[in-house]
């Protein structure tokens, strides 16, 4: 299993959208700042607001590329709301 996650931060208003194995692991490295050049070392303040299982690797790499080409807070709102969004994205891939 895979996870398609979505960080927040308050303090820059900000969300960060990414793909693990270990969620748990994943979000403590983003808080403690362990990847020194990722974009969220803007903020020290991330809360995990979303989480999405995906069955394999391939699926969540391409549910957290589609998130990110969107580049919209308001289209991650919408899947915060409502999670199927990302299983129909998944069943329209070719």
């Amino acid at each position: 299993m895979h996870f398609v996650y979505i960080l927040f931060s308050k303090k820059i208003n900000r969300f960060y959208t990414g793909e693990t194995a270990r969620i748990d692991i994943r979000v403590d490295q983003h808080k403690e700042h362990y990847f020194p050049t990722n974009f969220t070392k803007n903020a020290n303040d991330w809360q995990l607001v979303f989480t999405y299982t995906c069955l394999s690797k391939e699926d969540a790499i391409y549910i957290e590329r589609f998130i990110k080409r969107m580049k919209s807070s308001s289209f991650i709102k919408r899947i915060i709301k409502k999670p199927e969004i990302l299983d129909d994205i998944l069943s329209n891939r070719n």
